[in-house]
Parts: structure tokens; sequence; C-alpha cells
């Protein structure tokens, strides 16, 4: 299940859409019973975050909070995936793409992060964006690295 937390009521956020694609990710992962907090910010709050769990003093695009429950609760909670709507607008019209389109891939990206996928390294990167590419190929959503 997927719940989204539009805190800064961006008109933008297509909350239906975004919840419909990230769900489609998790069945095909098959931890679609599983909640998945989507928590679209402002610059302030995202860069608040980013120092405090990275000690990064500066704005980003996504960050993904992995649920921390204990075994014995029965939930199952994949995490949070935090996404700044005005870095994603900047971003969009920078890179000539949707919003709703880049809203998606941020969110795909975190979602990723959640399931064990990272980026440190050059395998472990072209592995995880082959995944973004190929899911959002699947939803009519081209390659956002091109």
């Amino acid at each position: 299940m997927v719940v989204i937390q539009n805190i800064i009521n961006d008109p933008l956020v297509d909350e239906e859409s975004l919840s419909k694609n990230v769900g489609q990710l998790m069945d095909e992962f098959d931890v679609g019973t599983s909640e998945l907090l989507i928590r679209i910010v402002s610059p302030v709050e995202i860069q608040v975050l980013n120092n405090e769990y990275r000690s990064k003093n500066q704005v980003t695009n996504v960050l993904a909070f992995p649920g921390e429950i204990p075994e014995e609760v029965e939930e199952k909670i994949l995490g949070d995936v935090v996404i700044c709507a005005d870095v994603v607008r900047e971003e969009a019209i920078v890179g000539g793409k949707e919003f709703s389109d880049h809203l998606t891939h941020l969110a795909i990206h975190g979602l990723l992060h959640l399931l064990g996928y990272d980026h440190h390294d050059m395998p472990e990167a072209i592995e995880m964006e082959a995944l973004e590419i190929d899911f959002l190929h699947k939803i009519g959503i081209s390659d956002p690295y091109q």
C-alpha cells in the first residue's frame, strides 16, 4: 500500500497516478502488501533531513529511509521516500522532462533503495538504472538517463 503525503499541497502532484505506478513496482517485487510512505516536501525540510541523516547540508531531490520495525511486529513497512517537489520541478525543466514523469522516476528510485539496490559503484549503478529504465518503459515513461 502506498501512502502519499503532499504536505506542501503541490497541485502538480497526481497522487493517484503516483500511487498506482509505485504500487505496480511493489507488486512486481512481491512487496505489494507492505506499506510505503511517499512524502512530498519543501526544500527546507529535505535539506534538514539530508543534513541530519547524511551530513550533507544541501537540498536534494529524493531520500529513502527504511522502515525500522522490530521483526515481532506483524506490520510490513518498507519505509519512507521523501521527495522535494521544487527540486523535481527544476530538474524536469532543465532536463526537458514532464514533472509527473520525473516525480515517478524519483519515487521508483527511492523505492529501489528501500528494496536493497544502490549506486555506490558502477556495477550497482548499472543494475539499478537498468531496473528503473525497464520499469519506467513499462508504464510509458522514457529513459530518464538519456
